[in-house]
Formats: structure tokens, sequence, C-alpha cells
């Protein structure tokens, strides 16, 4: 995984990047008809149900467009809200407030969304020893954002990116030549490069699962696509030999079952790319 140091310049970037695209040479809108000296106070009201995200995000928003901006908080990242509640009060310069809003609104109603689908499936697991983890299928250019919002709604990272784990899936193996050079080949890159990546390797069938048992230095297996049934059989093929997922389409009414086949981890692109915005407003007071 990125480090702290990696993630927090993403933040940065992401938020460098989105007031620069929404912004441009000036919010004309507000130059055009609100002093330049005039101060204002504004609400984040919730009118919708969930799990809050992005609270601390849009306090680096906040802080990116004016330092001097005031920002009372009354409900935290992870908690759950109804209608009618309201988040935080920001305080300070108009302009400033209104020039940081839509990159405030539109990031935490996709944060809010995503983490609480995540709370969703983190329920759907309570009892076992499984956990949810997301995918690399999120929008591009806010991967960041987004896999906060699942950490928030009590799921885990999988890897960030192309660069921070190797994950070996069936066009690599096929491209590679089949399961076993695919693995060596890796384990020799490894090596030659000097780097210390962990190795998760994907199978489509029991036989592949197999094969992958008798090369050494996976990580994990991802059991994909796989039934009931046979994730049951690769589950107990596995042992302790390494660690276990299972993807492949699982959704709400299928987890808890995947789950009770004794994988150690579950990950879902559904956490990140089918999400419904929360409902949320800012709103002067």
């Amino acid at each position: 995984m990125i480090s702290e140091i990696q993630f927090d310049k993403e933040i940065d970037l992401i938020i460098a990047n989105a007031i620069r695209e929404d912004v441009g040479d000036g919010d004309h809108s507000s130059l055009a008809c609100i002093p330049k000296s005039a101060t204002g106070k504004a609400k984040l009201l919730v009118k919708d149900e969930g799990i809050l995200a992005g609270v601390t995000f849009a306090q680096k928003v906040f802080e990116y467009v004016d330092p001097d901006i005031k920002i009372d908080v009354r409900i935290k990242d992870g908690e759950k809200v109804s209608f009618g509640d309201v988040a935080f009060y920001v305080s300070g310069n108009s302009q400033t407030i209104l020039k940081a809003e839509r990159l405030v609104l539109n990031a935490m109603q996709r944060m809010s969304a995503i983490a609480t689908k995540t709370n969703q499936f983190v329920s759907l697991l309570e009892g076992t020893n499984t956990k949810i983890l997301d995918t690399r299928k999120t929008t591009p250019g806010i991967r960041a954002l987004e896999k906060w919002a699942v950490k928030i709604g009590g799921g885990e990272n999988h890897r960030f990116a192309l660069y921070d784990m190797i994950m070996l899936k069936d066009n690599h193996i096929d491209f590679a030549g089949g399961i076993t050079k695919a693995i060596e080949k890796t384990k020799e890159y490894l090596i030659d490069n000097n780097l210390d990546l962990k190795i998760i390797v994907e199978a489509r069938d029991l036989n592949e699962i197999r094969e992958i048992l008798n090369t050494s230095g996976v990580y994990r297996i991802l059991i994909d696509n796989f039934n009931y049934e046979d994730t049951r059989k690769a589950v107990e093929l596995i042992g302790d030999t390494c660690l276990t997922e299972s993807s492949g389409g699982i959704n709400e009414k299928t987890i808890r079952k995947y789950a009770e086949c004794g994988v150690n981890y579950i990950s879902s692109g559904a956490l990140t790319h089918s999400v419904y915005n929360l409902d949320l407003s800012l709103k002067a007071v």
C-alpha cells in the first residue's frame, strides 16, 4: 500500500486540480455581486440518510482556498446522519466560501455514498472473519477520495494502483504462458529490480488453485467467479499457505454466503462504481 505521505500528496493534487478546473481565472458570479470584504456563514445540510464522509477533506479544501476560514464541525466522518442534520458550519470571506462550495459538495456527496455502501457490506459480514476490500474500479483522478471513503465506511483498501502490489490476473497469466511462468517471472523481476511487493494471483478454477500452491511466494490467491461449493473447496485446498480473496459479481445478496465459505477477503468494485450520491447542500445562514 502507499504511504501516508504519498496519500496526502494525492489529496493535495486532487484539491489543486479541482479548484483549477472549477475556478479558472475567477468565480465571476461571486466577484460580480459580492463585495471582496464581505463575510458570511453557511451550514452543510444533510438531506438524506447514511454514513457521512468527507468532512476532513472539506476542511482541507477550505484551508486551501482561504486559511482564515473557520469550520465548526458538528458531525465527524464515519458517523450516521439523517435528514436535517447539520454536519458543520463554515464562516469567513463570502467569496471564498462560494469558491470552495462545489468541490466540497461533489466530494462529500460521493464519499458519503461510498462510505454508506461499504458500511452496508461490513454489516452483512458481521460475525464472520471476512473483510471487505475495494478495487481499482474508481473514478479517474479521485481514487484517493474514493478509497478514503471506503476506509471511513469500515472497509479496507486493496492495492492503490499498479505500482504498489503485483496482481497477476487472467490476461497476465495467458500472455506470460501460464500461471507457473507468470509467478516465476514475477519473482525474478522483483529481485532484479530490488522491489518488495506482495504478489496476488487470480485463479479461474480449482486446477489453477493447485498450480498456484505448487509455487511459493504468493501472498494471496484471488478466487475469481467461483460458486459457493468450489469456493469452499478452494479455501480447504489453500489452508494456511496464503490468504484468500473472493471476487466476481458478489453483491448484497451473496456476500454473506461467500464469507461463510471461509475466505479472508471479499473484493467488490461496486463499492466505488455503483453508488448514488448522498443529498447534501451548503446553505447560507
